[in-house]
């Protein structure tokens, strides 16, 4: 009965309560006699009708409206931000032309009813609000970004360039302005207010994609990626100072007039400075240690962005000026910056920022440029903004007698525009300075120096191209006759382990080895002023364990978009003989849904997704790797090693299972692990293959001449726990290992690490 009990008390305690609601709704219906109760019109519908007005009712709701927009925006701009990486070009260029493809230029032109459904004219207030917000935390971060530090250090090197690379471009806005006035001045519009927008508009540059550009391209530890770090930091101050001081002219119709608006506005910085910031940082150095931000603070730093931005509404110069400020007044303690922007930039940059391009899109009618002489005049646009910056940065480089290809490379750069020049477009088209049509021509002008950015570096990169000198083509030549074992890994844990496992295959080579411990990062994970302590962090293991070993490691570093295809690049085209990397985990592993949508640890992978339309992928197909580690698998030209870590220390005793004969180049990694660190190999002839082969007889046979007692044969068909558990490390086939998973064989819970090696 004992047992019952709380059952028995839980049906009761049902019945009870519902029969008492029962009877207070039969008595409530009494209470309506005599009030006025209005009559559902719907009544008379069928129940169907009923669900289908309700349905549609809540379709169009304002909150259903805008988490359909949001969904539609996100899921459209990561997909073009993904074929942008694989163009080897920026997502954010990707995600910008989403916005484009989602506005009236195309989604509107081809689906009119479509894009009047999701994106209605009553609803775009809202997007255009949250996007405010985004962009509001955005500039937050690229305020956080500056390092300001460097700045100060290196201001004397970079100035000169910076300063040029915004006058240059900022004169010939104004000259461009002359001539396209009178024809594209929206009515009411001054010239200075329509000129000083002009000029401000050629001369940003976009200072977060330059940042990521120069770090995709390991451009950050030479001079010259120091150097444009620098000129675009000081640009972007500059810039923004200009601007402020533009939209206060504008807003009051002539610089007389801003004159109160600019000195509220030169106050406004020098609290700032002067106040706030010493008050942030005290509070920051009170954190120092402790590894986290307490709710508290976090309230607090955004109370003091909100009010920034807030102020500087105001005072008339825009909030996203203030939200800059708030950030690069932030404490110069690199952790503290980075444990605040990884509380706000996913929800910025991911969720909200999109929404911004959207509406960008959505304000621009490229089919308004009807006519050839509109493209003339765009054409025109872009090849001032062009002039302007590429062409003015490179040739101040250059009289500062940096080289030719240094010089070029500064002003490619200094050219990409970015999401910052939308922010300004945006601000000059609500402004009413900018009309529609110029407003699409200086966004294709946006679209155009950006794109142009990455092909303009790939050419300088080729026509500065010089021949090898002898002396390394001689170093060359030695390194071919080297071991070459190239390590790739995600964690310091990971590099350390995968150190220990190349020093165990080729500890006696001594000067006959090489080894290269890579570290791959996703550039959208770092940022400018953190990225030198990152990586030191990401080597410190690999460093303490070579130490240990004594054992000579080249480091090679480097950030990302693409980071199966740039490590597949690396190992392809650097002559390794082995490449070293450890097995992941995929996301949903093993499910349908999974691998239908092409879940893995980046949640999804549009590349997996487009093979399984096409079917080149079976979902049904339980593949033993992660996605990430089967692309590699399947683009790498050389011997891939992939560890499945179960706390790997030594390989001493070496397990290796012989399922068919395809397996037998496993018995080459045991002829060096025998030579370099004495393993005893243990070698498992499961389908009884090996006796009834000369040629691998002589193999193991020429093994035991060189190193007597380190190879052992066994026939054994069932293998015990204690056995497996009693060996350092398996060495398997990637063939041998898809049957282990495909069986599930009881092998699984008991192996010890095991290094699954495919042969190409």
């Amino acid at each position: 009965m004992g047992k019952y009990r709380n059952i028995i008390f839980y049906v009761a305690t049902i019945i009870f309560f519902s029969a008492l609601m029962y009877c207070f709704f039969v008595e409530g219906k009494t209470l309506e006699i005599g009030e006025k109760i209005p009559v559902n019109k719907a009544t008379g519908n069928t129940m169907w009708e009923t669900f289908t007005d309700s349905f549609l009712s809540n379709l169009h709701h304002p909150l259903a409206l805008l988490l359909t927009q949001i969904v539609t925006i996100i899921m459209v701009a990561k997909l073009f931000g993904w074929i942008c990486v694989k163009l080897k070009q920026p997502s954010v260029i990707g995600e910008m032309i989403a916005g484009i493809v989602l506005g009236p230029s195309l989604f509107g032109f081809y689906f009119p009813e479509l894009s009047a459904f999701i994106f209605p004219k009553e609803s775009l207030g809202n997007l255009q609000f949250l996007s405010q917000i985004g962009l509001i935390l955005f500039m937050y971060i690229v305020g956080m970004e500056l390092d300001l530090s460097v700045l100060r250090k290196k201001a004397h090197d970079a100035v000169v360039i910076s300063h040029a690379s915004i006058i240059i471009p900022f004169a010939l806005g104004v000259g461009l302005s002359y001539f396209i006035y009178k024809e594209f001045a929206p009515e009411g519009i001054q010239f200075s207010s329509f000129a000083l927008f002009i000029a401000i508009a050629m001369s940003i540059t976009a200072f977060p994609v330059l940042a990521r550009i120069v770090q995709e391209r390991n451009l950050h530890k030479t001079k010259i990626g120091t150097v444009v770090i620098t000129c675009a930091a000081a640009d972007d101050i500059t810039a923004w100072c200009i601007l402020a001081a533009v939209i206060a002219v504008v807003k009051a119709g002539s610089f007389s007039g801003s004159i109160f608006v600019i000195i509220l506005a030169i106050v406004y910085v020098f609290i700032m400075i002067k106040a706030v910031r010493p008050f942030l940082h005290r509070i920051a150095e009170s954190q120092k240690g402790k590894g986290f931000i307490s709710k508290g603070l976090v309230a607090v730093f955004f109370l003091i962005l909100i009010i920034s931005s807030y102020a500087t509404e105001v005072i008339g110069i825009h909030a996203l000026f203030g939200a800059f400020m708030a950030g690069a007044i932030m404490p110069e303690n690199v952790k503290f910056r980075n444990l605040f922007i990884e509380k706000i930039e996913d929800v910025a940059l991911v969720l909200l920022l999109p929404l911004f391009f959207v509406f960008t899109g959505l304000r621009t009618q490229i089919g308004l440029l009807n006519d050839l002489h509109l493209w003339k005049i765009g054409g025109f646009i872009i090849l001032t903004a062009v002039i302007g910056k590429f062409v003015g940065s490179a040739l101040t480089a250059r009289f500062l007698k940096l080289s030719w290809k240094d010089s070029l490379t500064i002003g490619a750069l200094m050219n990409t525009r970015g999401l910052t020049e939308l922010i300004v477009l945006n601000i000059g088209y609500d402004l009413g300075v900018l009309g529609p049509e110029l407003f699409a021509m200086l966004v294709i002008m946006a679209l155009f120096t950006t794109f142009m950015t990455g092909p303009c570096l790939d050419l300088i990169n080729y026509l500065f191209k010089g021949n090898k000198s002898s002396l390394e083509e001689e170093e060359n030549d030695e390194n071919d006759a080297k071991y070459r074992i190239l390590l790739s890994f995600e964690t310091p844990e990971s590099g350390s382990t995968l150190l220990k496992l190349a020093d165990n295959l080729s500890r006696k080579m001594h000067s006959n080895k090489n080894i290269t411990a890579m570290n791959i990062a996703p550039v959208d994970e770092l940022h400018a002023f953190d990225i030198e302590d990152f990586e030191k962090e990401q080597f410190k293991n690999v460093i303490e364990t070579s130490k240990e070993l004594s054992l000579e490691v080249t480091t090679l570093f480097k950030v990302s978009t693409d980071i199966e295809n740039d490590l597949t690049s690396i190992s392809n085209k650097g002559n390794y003989d082995l490449l070293l990397i450890m097995l992941g985990k995929s996301m949903y592993e093993g499910s349908l849904l999974g691998r239908l949508l092409g879940f893995t640890t980046k949640i999804i992978n549009p590349e997996k997704l487009l093979n399984t339309v096409k079917g080149k992928s079976n979902i049904f197909n339980n593949s033993p790797f992660d996605d990430s580690t089967l692309q590699i698998l399947d683009n790498t030209n050389i011997p891939v090693g992939v560890l499945v870590n179960r706390k790997f220390a030594s390989a001493d005793r070496v397990f290796i299972p012989i399922f068919n004969l395809s397996d037998f180049y496993l018995l080459e990694y045991a002829k060096r692990l025998i030579n370099n660190n004495n393993s005893q190999i243990i070698i498992l002839d499961i389908a009884g293959q090996i006796k009834n082969n000369i040629e691998v007889k002589e193999l193991i046979r020429s093994i035991e001449q060189v190193a007597p007692n380190h190879i052992t044969l066994y026939n054994e068909k069932q293998i015990e726990k204690d056995f497996l558990q009693a060996q350092n490390l398996m060495l398997i086939s990637k063939k041998s290992w898809r049957g282990l998973i495909d069986s599930k064989s009881l092998w699984l819970s008991d192996i010890p690490s095991t290094l699954i090696i495919s042969n190409p």
